[in-house]
């Protein structure tokens, strides 16, 4: 092929990704400084590592709440220059944020009046009840008098967070500022859905100068003495209501904290790094939680993806639900009580459906975007009749499971009818609206749906993985249905989900490819392509034993299996790209969900082999955080995995992943009725000797148990219990 065909073709590509991806995140340079978030309920921060908004290039900088950005610059400036960096570190349980700076040599007319790292500067930050809080606090080490300006320049344009990702609007509301007082400054916004939004500025002490868009403190310090200045940034407070002080709403935060986690089982380990990741892991889940009328909901990630999401947090609560199931509680009836009741194509909402994203700025407000209850997810539908089946089995909440049954009567309604519209007995999607996503799988780029030869793939199409969560969620109902005295119900849901267990089989598998399609397109052609899909299926049980030993090893080999986990897609297929978005990278809740499946068809020696892969990528990346996603590269022996450069970091799923892959390893079940917690051929990765789980709950009653490697297999005691609680170990093959 020649070059300029080659141009051709990759020109037609560019415009096909800019037509068919209205909502892409762009990334147009790399970030000049590292960025750190944080979180509390609705309201979001993502500074640099100086602690500043603002102030360098290629970060989604902001305090955000509600999808707004309510101030966009922050930044501290010493004698109209930026200090120095020491080191910036989040505290262990994401409660805040510290900063220690220093001073450059400062110079007045030619001269050198202050010389570098005399000052130590500590700014202390965090986010509670839609404020951010900060400390600055300074220390002159000199032997000198030290006399200097701080400044801090401060600035917002009220984005919306589609403004922020890179969605141009042809017209924009008003924007002010203004002084109320010699500490306080107000910035306001009248957006064009007329609401007013306000950020309230509050300094203290008194700054020497104040301006709309700066507070300036002159400050002469004698050696060693120090000084300590503090500011708050309110979201949409009351023009009367004054910030609680800083040292007392810091201890109330961490508290508050504290107080969240209280219930939910503790583990530790024989490895140290294993330990960190999981304390990481847990401190990234508890600031992504979100109190809400219903309970405790996960947020998706941030930045981009602080709000109700529908899919993310029913696959975070069902990660979640061994070690805390009151997350799956939460999820369930907040998404219950936004299910949809009507017909809206450009919500793409239809009676029954689950919620896929809910936003609350000004562009959702307007319908600029149509994400302000938003509906288009074909797989969010039966996760959740999942979901509630499977919390039902974990906890034996009667009363909750009650209460939403309608809700899952609901919901399987539309899986027998609006989602399957050509009755073929599988759910398909197709956007209702040119507005609305093309892709409404859990892979909804533009371009992750496609056939053998790269052609997307066109019409109503029914997703590999969304007919196994159907077939899940019906055997699920169908126990729920019985615990309720609903015997008709359940005999016909486990009726509907044998019929389309073999319809599936039918359809989906590809013995060439010895996997299962990708999906099926409009015209019921399979989309003949290895991916991780397949995997995900293992997960659901709609595999057949031989089939899903046949999937399991096509997924240990090098053109899925990287070192680092599992691709999306293998190398080979026709799109596959290691540094795409879903055709070729790495997903950590997706290798989590496939070693649940794995562990089901007790394979457990592949699901250590996916445990040590996720492991040793954990410990490569920062603060030992696992991303949302990361490149699908081969691993290459003395360097780490390589990332994806717009990846949501904290990502909920992704932090979950830690706590599945030992749930996936351990074998472990829970019985309510029974009252009993089995440990299914458990299994322990070499890196891991031992592990104590303390207070693992199963109704009233907890146990504390130890788990100990020897060799490939485990010795299991029960430390302690509390209440009435059996502790099994099966061994069956």
């Amino acid at each position: 092929m020649s070059a300029e065909a080659v141009t051709q073709i990759a020109v037609v590509r560019a415009a096909e990704t800019v037509g068919e991806s209205p909502f892409y995140i762009p990334m147009t340079g790399p970030a000049a400084r590292p960025r750190r978030s944080l979180k509390h309920d609705d309201t979001f921060i993502v500074l640099d590592c100086h602690g500043d908004l603002g102030a360098s290039a290629g970060g989604p900088d902001g305090l955000f709440n509600s999808d707004t950005r309510f101030l966009a610059r922050l930044e501290l400036r010493l004698d109209e220059v930026q200090p120095l960096l020491l080191g910036s570190n989040l505290r262990d349980d994401n409660s805040g944020l510290a900063v220690d700076l220093t001073n450059p040599d400062v110079y007045r007319q030619g001269r050198i009046v202050l010389r570098k790292d005399m000052l130590h500067i500590v700014r202390t930050i965090f986010l509670w009840r839609g404020a951010a809080y900060q400390r600055i606090g300074v220390q002159n080490h000199s032997e000198e008098l030290a006399s200097f300006d701080l400044t801090l320049l401060f600035d917002n344009d009220f984005a919306d967070l589609f403004e922020v990702r890179g969605e141009h609007r042809p017209r924009r509301g008003i924007a002010s500022a203004k002084l109320v007082g010699p500490s306080d400054a107000v910035l306001e916004y009248r957006g064009l859905d007329d609401r007013i939004r306000v950020t309230a500025l509050q300094f203290d002490p008194r700054p020497t100068r104040l301006a709309v868009n700066a507070a300036s403190y002159h400050l002469e310090l004698a050696p060693q003495q120090t000084y300590s200045l503090f500011v708050v940034a309110s979201c949409n407070k009351p023009a009367t209501s004054k910030p609680t002080p800083f040292f007392r709403g810091l201890l109330a935060h961490r508290r508050e904290m504290r107080e969240s986690t209280r219930d939910t089982t503790s583990i530790e380990t024989s490895n140290n790094i294993f330990n960190e990741v999981l304390c990481r892991s847990m401190a990234d889940l508890n600031i992504l939680m979100t109190d809400t009328p219903q309970g405790r909901y996960p947020y998706a990630g941030i930045p981009w993806y602080s709000t109700t999401f529908g899919r993310d947090g029913i696959i975070t609560a069902l990660q979640m639900l061994w070690i805390d199931p009151r997350v799956a509680r939460g999820v369930l009836k907040r998404l219950a009580l936004y299910q949809a009741k009507t017909f809206d194509p450009l919500a793409d909402a239809e009676p029954g459906k689950i919620l896929h994203e809910m936003r609350g700025g000004e562009m959702a407000a307007l319908r600029e975007v149509p994400f302000a209850l938003y509906y288009g997810s074909v797989d969010a539908t039966p996760l959740f009749v999942l979901l509630a089946g499977l919390y039902a089995e974990r906890t034996g909440d009667d009363e909750t499971l009650a209460e939403l049954w309608p809700s899952i009567e609901a919901a399987l309604a539309w899986i027998d009818g609006p989602g399957d519209l050509d009755r073929d007995g599988f759910v398909e999607y197709r956007r209702a609206s040119e507005q609305g996503l093309a892709n409404q799988g859990w892979k909804d780029s533009y371009d992750a749906i496609f056939h053998a030869d790269g052609k997307l793939a066109e019409g109503h199409i029914a997703l590999a993985e969304v007919q196994g969560y159907v077939f899940a969620g019906k055997r699920l109902a169908a126990l729920c249905a019985r615990r309720m005295g609903f015997s008709e119900k359940a005999q016909q849901l486990e009726s509907e989900a044998h019929r389309l267990a073999e319809r599936f089989e039918e359809a989906f598998w590809c013995d060439k490819l010895g996997t299962y399609a990708l999906a099926l397109d409009g015209a019921k052609q399979p989309c003949r392509v290895r991916t991780s899909n397949a995997g995900q299926l293992l997960f659901t049980g709609i595999a057949s034993e031989d089939r899903a030993r046949k999937v399991a090893a096509d997924l240990m080999q090098p053109h899925f299996f990287t070192g680092w986990g599992i691709r999306t897609v293998a190398r080979g297929e026709a799109r596959y790209n290691p540094m795409s978005y879903h055709n070729g990278s790495i997903w950590p809740h997706d290798n989590a969900l496939i070693a649940l499946g794995l562990a089901r068809y007790a394979l457990k020696h592949s699901v250590e082999t996916v445990f040590k892969a996720l492991f040793d990528a954990a410990a490569y990346m920062d603060l030992r955080r696992l991303p949302e996603l990361f490149c699908g590269f081969r691993r290459e022996k003395g360097r780490g995995p390589t990332l994806y450069p717009v990846a949501c970091a904290p990502q909920a799923w992704a932090s979950a992943t830690p706590f599945t892959l030992l749930e996936a390893a351990l074998g472990l079940e829970f019985d309510a009725t029974r009252g009993e917690i089995r440990l299914r051929n458990p299994r322990l990765p070499a890196f891991l000797n031992e592990v104590i789980l303390r207070e693992l709950r199963l109704g009233s009653s907890s146990v504390d148990l130890r788990i100990r490697r020897h060799g490939e297999d485990v010795s299991l005691e029960v430390m302690r219990t509390r209440g009435r609680v059996q502790v099994s170990l099966v061994l069956a093959h």
